[in-house]
């Protein structure tokens, strides 16, 4: 068995490299970052696949180029696509996402994900259902969906709804940041180590000659730490989210921060608050409704459904909420998003509705292979 496969780089879930010191059979060329996003993520999920099949692999191992592990720059590339007109496209993107998101879920050998930078959207993604998350001290962790008019995807509404409390409405509505400590506390991470030793780690990984898990977990513990979040981490207002975000509508979990806020003069109470005043009104009550849902189904059913909800949201037939998002915070940079409809009172329940509702006949569901690969979760 080949000792290490590849150490993937990551700039964003459409650039993806191998790590030349480390032997391996498989590789992608360096043409593949001038390549349109789709295809090259239809090549990476092409790759996995053929490195699965292989008896000579044993384990996987992803990890971010420079400052990111994915920083969301697949984003502008859809403003881009839908600025000229190219919805096709841009549902190609999410299909090609969603299923190697499945794959992913789904992999029979075990797979490193070292989450060293920013961790966002795609990224978290295609990280969260592998064998192992490595944080370190330089992990960001956030789903700022809300915030661009859009709906935490990639599966999030999965995992987020499956942690402690109401911690994944919290996360989802604000698009609040964590560090890598908290991402070990909240369950999102199963490993965490400095940044400077990471080149220990992957040295160590680089030597094994092995497909079973729980040798690649010793190699990870051997140079891991042990963590807590300090006193100011949102982990420990826990209590208060609860309160707070376990209620049924946007407006309820608003009103109820406002009263805290009052009563507390707490800024994390305020600065969430804040947040929600931010985001897009539609997207906040589309993003709820989408956790709930989450709560109560499978993986693949929420890939189903967030495909769904995807593909509504750049139809534009209910809202241009997500190019004027991507517009005002990340191309003008102005920050002063003209949401549509422009508060919560004016989104009804049919504005929320169309984003669940099936797919038209042109427009087919995702599809995934699960005949051909069991889920697991």
């Amino acid at each position: 068995m080949q000792r290490f496969i590849a150490l993937l780089r990551k700039r964003s879930f459409s650039s993806p490299r191998i790590l030349p010191q480390y032997r391996s059979l498989s590789a992608v060329p360096n043409k593949a970052e001038n390549e349109d996003f789709q295809n090259q993520g239809a090549r990476l999920k092409k790759l996995y696949e053929s490195w699965e099949e292989n008896p000579d692999i044993g384990f996987v191992v992803m990890k971010g180029s420079g400052r990111a592990f994915c920083a969301g720059g697949d984003i502008i590339t859809l403003y881009r696509l839908l600025s000229e007109g190219k919805v096709e496209e841009c549902k190609d993107f999410f299909r090609t996402l969603y299923k190697f998101i499945y794959v992913l879920s789904t992999y029979l050998k075990p797979h490193v994900a070292i989450l060293d930078g920013i961790t966002m959207g795609g990224g978290a993604g295609i990280s969260i259902p592998g064998t192992f998350r490595v944080a370190t001290d330089k992990t960001v962790f956030a789903t700022p969906e809300t915030q661009i008019g859009f709906h935490p995807d990639a599966g999030a509404s999965f995992y987020l709804s499956r942690l402690p409390g109401y911690f994944g409405e919290y996360l989802a509505l604000t698009g609040e940041k964590l560090n890598g400590v908290e991402m070990i506390a909240c369950g999102l991470a199963t490993h965490y180590s400095l940044n400077a030793r990471l080149s220990w780690i992957e040295d160590r990984l680089g030597k094994l000659i092995t497909d079973d898990p729980s040798v690649i977990e010793s190699s990870l513990e051997q140079y891991g730490d042990l963590v807590y979040p300090d006193k100011r981490s949102v982990l420990h207002k826990i209590e208060i989210i609860d309160k707070c975000f376990g209620h049924d509508t946007v407006e309820e979990i608003m009103d109820a921060l406002e009263g805290e806020a009052a009563r507390s003069y707490d800024e994390w109470s305020t600065s969430a608050l804040k947040k929600l005043k931010e985001a897009s009104p539609l997207s906040l009550k589309v993003t709820l409704k989408s956790i709930r849902e989450g709560r109560y189904q499978s993986l693949v059913q929420c890939l189903v459904r967030e495909y769904r909800m995807s593909v509504h949201g750049i139809s534009k037939r209910v809202s241009d909420d997500f190019c004027e998002g991507i517009r005002a915070r990340l191309v003008d940079k102005d920050f002063t998003p003209k949401w549509d409809p422009p508060s919560l009172e004016l989104v009804s329940k049919d504005m929320v509705d169309c984003f669940f509702s099936p797919l038209s006949e042109f427009d087919p569901e995702l599809k995934l292979p699960t005949t051909l690969r069991e889920p697991f979760i």
